[in-house]
């Protein structure tokens, strides 16, 4: 946990974002936190691989990043996922308070 932020560790130089996602949205983007991890909606279907590959574009772009500093770290078949991410954790942070809903 970091800052506050329960989806969040520190590991190195980088951060571990815990997700929850939810594939065939409408949109993509950051729903909030559901039990203890961001909630993320994703408009791809969670077909080859197509819902992974949506999450980490979007969250490389949304935290201006290359895409290849985000990688999916865990849960490549499930909705539960982890992410590390080749940014300091107190950064994510800041991100996450800016666009997400505070815990």
């Amino acid at each position: 946990m970091f800052d506050g932020w329960p989806c969040l560790a520190a590991r190195g130089d980088g951060a571990v974002l815990s997700l929850a996602v939810v594939p065939n949205a409408r949109r993509t983007g950051a729903d909030g936190l559901h039990d203890g991890a961001l909630r993320v909606r994703l408009n791809a279907p969670p077909v080859d691989g197509k819902a992974n590959e949506v999450l980490v574009a979007w969250l490389a772009d949304a935290l201006g990043l290359p895409r290849r500093a985000v990688r999916l770290a865990r849960g490549a078949t499930g909705r539960r996922k982890q992410v590390e991410i080749d940014l300091d954790a107190a950064t994510v942070a800041g991100w996450l308070e800016l666009n997400c809903i505070k815990p």
